[in-house]
């Protein structure tokens, strides 16, 4: 059986290779190592583009994809009936959220402009004094395994924490997408940590940003089409609220884009998962999958239905 891998440091860390496999590194998705058509078990590189994604219909023999990724939706729709295709929900639950604690601590202490202040050699003590993200009212929405880690990360700034999903959870003592507009006004910091579907995208519009009270801060770890970034420029042009984003729309953010100079506007570029545990943690969880897979045993992570 013959699986690919993206980066040839996973052939350790897989783990140990079950009899049969042939495995080959596919690092670079024009000089393919050998004919794809002959791969059963596929691990694409992480954050694949559509150079990568447009290699599917040469898959013919493929059975399992296995993402290093937790967002998947530039695969869902192109993988064919049939294939199993698998998230990497859990690896980046802890890189990401301590992007977002480091965002909304940076951003509510007004490091960026601190460091801009430094940069001019400017010592300057008359500064107003900043928020705290001690003891904020934080909103997350999106109450899967990322939120829960960023939940876990903030519980030792005394924050109190509502929770929002696509559906109310109330035994969980989570909220539904309907319940934003009464939860907004009341939120310091509002943490998106959401998959992009097309339920969400364009979740963050002009009146989700309105209902947010002055001085609030929206934390940005989704996808950069959560939010309608006209909506976005339009409302923190001004300086009524503040973002700290990891992703955009578009992305890369293009040179002259307004949010590049939006003085309460923090961007990192799309960097929240990119840490040296990456690719051990995630070719942990590959190797287990592939383990999985050639047992005949049920994968787990799978996307399925609207995802």
């Amino acid at each position: 059986m013959k699986v690919w891998i993206a980066h040839e440091q996973g052939r350790e860390l897989l783990g140990e290779i079950p009899a049969g496999v042939e495995l080959e590194v596919c690092a670079d998705p024009v000089a393919l190592p050998s004919d794809p058509a002959d791969v059963e078990f596929w691990v694409p590189p992480f954050l694949a583009g559509p150079v990568v994604t447009e290699l599917v219909p040469k898959f013919g023999g493929v059975r399992a994809v296995q993402l290093l990724s937790a967002g998947a939706e530039v695969w869902v729709g192109r993988v064919p009936d049939g294939v199993q295709l698998c998230d990497a929900r859990g690896v980046h639950d802890a890189p990401v959220a301590e992007w977002v604690v480091g965002a909304a601590v940076g951003s509510r202490r007004r490091f960026p402009a601190f460091a801009l202040a430094q940069d001019r050699e400017d010592w300057a003590n008359e500064y107003t004094p900043t928020p705290e993200l001690t003891g904020s009212r934080v909103l997350i929405v999106g109450a899967g395994s990322i939120g829960l880690a960023v939940e876990r990360h903030l519980a030792p700034f005394q924050v109190t924490v509502a929770r929002v999903a696509r559906t109310a959870r109330p035994d969980d003592d989570v909220h539904g997408v309907e319940d934003l507009p009464a939860l907004l006004p009341h939120a310091d910091v509002v943490v998106l940590v959401v998959p992009l579907t097309d339920a969400t995208r364009g979740l963050v519009d002009a009146a989700f940003l309105a209902a947010m009270p002055d001085g609030a801060l929206l934390v940005n770890a989704a996808r950069g089409p959560v939010v309608d970034t006209g909506a976005l420029v339009a409302e923190v042009a001004g300086g009524r609220i503040w973002a700290a984003l990891d992703v955009t729309d578009p992305e890369p953010l293009p040179v002259g884009h307004p949010l590049w100079k939006i003085p309460n506007v923090f961007i990192t570029p799309h960097i929240g998962g990119t840490v040296q545990g990456l690719l051990p943690r995630a070719y942990r969880l590959a190797g287990e999958q592939l383990r999985r897979f050639v047992a005949g045993r049920p994968l787990i992570n799978q996307v399925l239905g609207e995802y």
